[in-house]
């Protein structure tokens, strides 16, 4: 029988990010799946599948900063790619939600499809289904993942400007507390 490589999933970024968004502050599985809106087996695959990869420490309890820069820098839009879709109602993500929407005013605007939204735009897959609801209660997780998209969708410039924005939140901790 063949052994089976484990392949890693788009919410394995999400469980990460989330992780990062935490700060210092210790987590276990279940209230970090709670705010995902997740299983407590989802997560605890997911954090196998991170181990594996080497996007977290051997305990799996600690994120390899410089590695999940990497990852997200020269990866994520391969690995994870988007294409921004019809227009619909959503949450705002990419240069359409904070930090990039104070720098960048760009004329077509990138949402999340969501009864809950307050914009209209070109929809953007999310990550992982469940953020959409997660983010409502964490502003840090959301602007990361904004981030993300914007990596993902997004032009050179926009790019640009959302892997410095990530280096600067994910490698010093600075989450705009």
């Amino acid at each position: 029988m063949k052994a089976q490589q484990p392949t890693m999933s788009p919410l394995d970024v999400v469980v990460l990010l989330k992780i990062i968004s935490l700060g210092n502050q210790p987590w276990n599985q279940k209230p970090l799946a709670d705010s995902l809106g997740i299983s407590q087996s989802e997560v605890s695959k997911s954090i196998a599948r991170s181990k594996y990869t080497g996007l977290l420490d051997p305990s799996g309890k600690i994120v390899r900063r410089l590695t999940m820069i990497d990852f997200l820098q020269y990866g994520i839009a391969y690995v994870f790619p988007q294409q921004p879709g019809a227009l619909v109602r959503g949450i705002p993500t990419a240069h359409s939600a904070a930090p990039l929407n104070a720098i960048i005013q760009g004329t077509e605007a990138y949402v999340w499809p969501s009864g809950k939204g307050t914009l209209r735009g070109q929809s953007i897959t999310p990550l992982y289904p469940s953020v959409v609801n997660a983010v409502q209660n964490d502003p840090k997780l959301y602007e990361l993942l904004a981030l993300i998209d914007a990596v993902r969708v997004g032009r050179a410039r926009e790019k640009e400007l959302a892997i410095n924005e990530l280096k600067s939140r994910i490698l010093n901790g600075e989450q705009n507390d």
